[in-house]
């Protein structure tokens, strides 16, 4: 069993940037790729960010290529997603996941085997 723990959140304005964590509790955490995701109001859920149990492959979804950074921290069960140069339709609320599977991570919205209960990231203009 893996409890994840979202924080960093909070209002910001465009240009700026934020650190989003996500603490993981169970001693299996090393062993999941771990991702972000987030849900603007009114729209479905969209993939992020992961990285793999290692930390030696990441993947981004285009929107934020080059802006936003993907870590772990295996020896603090904690995962972070920098984000720079933050723009208003960043504004979602931030969801931590993790999964056994990587290959396939940023497709698994209805799969996913864990899921935090996510923070709010606004971005005003």
């Amino acid at each position: 069993q893996v409890q994840l723990v979202e924080s960093g959140g909070g209002l910001v304005q465009a240009g700026g940037s934020l650190r989003l964590s996500c603490a993981a509790s169970g001693r299996t955490f090393s062993s999941y790729t771990m991702g972000w995701f987030r849900q603007a109001s009114g729209k479905e859920r969209e993939f992020v960010a992961a990285i793999s149990w290692s930390g030696g492959r990441t993947n981004y979804a285009d929107s934020v290529k080059g802006r936003f950074t993907i870590s772990r921290d295996n020896a603090k069960n904690t995962v972070y997603l920098q984000m720079n140069s933050l723009k208003p339709e960043d504004t979602a609320v931030y969801y931590c996941a993790a999964d056994k599977v990587y290959r396939t991570f940023w497709s698994r919205i209805q799969g996913m085997e864990y899921w935090g209960k996510g923070t709010l990231v606004t971005v005003s203009s």
